[in-house]
């Protein structure tokens, strides 16, 4: 039984029998003996085909157990990988599958020993899903976009026990955690290996097409996106925020106008009430989950009656427009604010430029830590379409900002001299395009 299973599978041939023919960039990261891998490549590179070739080839080492996840900031990005590896799986491997259950997104293999192999996609939003037992391997997507906690709290210590391996694959955004790993990688460390390369050094692409990306975005996010860089702050959104987030809150003053942007729940987020004075001073800020309706709108209505009656903008997309009405039958001074993506655009500019011309306060991180957390990640980027949008991660919440941006909102015009309209180019225009 144990000669059986100190037998190794051939990568090459392995890969070969599957059809994958890696592109030189690939072939190091398979060939590399390094336990902690680290590659920050542009997009559409080809990190995610490597990445579920490795965890297939894991799997069918001849082995009693093994177990591996695949883990990203959300589970829809834990599924571009797994679902590869569930692919390829029914299509080559089918007399090897033991289960593959889609719900749970697990896949167990009969490896090339006769022993089986578990592969579970996993979600980092839910920190506790991530205790366990001991793994064998880990494969980390869009680890640029993960909490460093996440990883040195959760994902490290699963590999102690098994001397595990780990895969961490992603586009660079920012220096954050991720780009100490590469460092680390860059003959650092002995037990670390990391690769840089644009989207333009993999063969998958024609140069025209990425030509044409280099004219149609900014520069620093064409550099970051497809050019791989670590560029410090090249996708965010909002600047000074350390600078503004100064104040502590304040109890209402007689005589005072105070101004609220109410950002409500959807799903898995969190309702947001956000005030201001005519000052610009953020002075409350109340945040809640799972709170039902009725409840909520006694919260909002006691809150912005004890500052003074506050006019509230309200978020009146989808479940918002009701809310907005029982919000104004309870008495409230309420107003509401349609999204779309051009209002939207308006909304996250007007407040980029009163942050930039720094003539708004916040409070002070360690008394709401969620708010300037928000507004310091919020950035843009490159969907999967190829589209530019601004927002949060993946795996963090904008609750906090869309209710600060209702409040600035309301305040854009008033109490104050008319502001100088120079907005960065890095700000959308006026049809939610840059």
């Amino acid at each position: 039984m144990a000669t059986k299973y100190k037998k190794r599978l051939s990568k090459a041939a392995f890969f070969k029998s599957l059809g994958y023919a890696p592109h030189p960039g690939q072939q190091e990261i398979h060939e590399s003996k390094a336990r902690f891998r680290v590659v920050a490549c542009g997009v559409r590179w080809g990190k995610t085909r490597a990445a579920a070739m490795e965890a297939l080839a894991a799997a069918m080492q001849p082995a009693e157990r093994t177990i591996g996840w695949v883990v990203a900031p959300t589970y829809d990005l834990a599924d571009r990988v797994f679902s590869q590896v569930a692919i390829l799986a029914a299509s080559h491997l089918l007399h090897h599958i033991v289960t593959l259950t889609e719900s749970e997104r697990r896949l167990v293999l009969r490896n090339m020993g006769g022993g089986l192999s578990e592969i579970r996609a996993k979600s980092a939003d839910s920190p506790v899903s991530l205790l366990g037992e001991g793994l064998d391997f880990v494969i980390v997507d869009e680890a640029a976009q993960l909490r460093p906690k996440i990883w040195e709290g959760y994902l490290s210590q699963r590999l102690l026990d098994k001397n595990g391996w780990a895969l961490l694959i992603s586009t660079p955004n920012g220096k954050g955690w991720f780009y100490e790993m590469f460092r680390r990688g860059q003959g650092k460390d002995p037990e670390y290996q990391s690769w840089n390369s644009p989207t333009w050094k993999s063969p998958l692409h024609k140069k025209e097409r990425i030509d044409a990306e280099r004219m149609r975005i900014p520069d620093k996010l064409f550099r970051q996106m497809y050019g791989a860089e670590f560029i410090e702050g090249s996708g965010v959104v909002f600047r000074y925020v350390s600078e503004a987030a100064r104040a502590q809150f304040q109890d209402p003053k007689p005589n005072t106008a105070y101004f609220a942007g109410l950002d409500l729940a959807k799903v898995e987020d969190f309702t947001v009430l956000v005030i201001m004075n005519r000052a610009r001073e953020v002075v409350y800020v109340d945040r809640f989950q799972r709170v039902d309706w009725s409840t909520q709108i006694v919260r909002i209505k006691a809150a912005c009656d004890r500052f003074n009656h506050a006019e509230i903008l309200v978020d009146s997309t989808g479940i918002g427009d009701p809310i907005l009405e029982a919000l104004r039958h309870a008495g409230c001074l309420a107003q509401g604010y349609a999204f779309t993506q051009k209002t939207k655009a308006d909304l996250i500019n007007n407040l980029a430029l009163m942050l930039e011309q720094k003539i708004i306060v916040l409070p002070d991180p360690k008394i709401c830590p969620e708010l300037i957390e928000e507004l310091e990640v919020y950035q843009y980027s490159i969907t999967d379409n190829d589209n530019t949008r601004t927002g949060a991660p993946s795996g963090y919440h904008d609750d906090c900002v869309i209710a600060l941006g209702l409040a600035a909102w309301t305040l854009r015009d008033r109490f104050q001299p008319m502001m100088v309209a120079t907005i960065p180019p890095m700000f959308f225009g006026p049809d939610g395009q840059y």
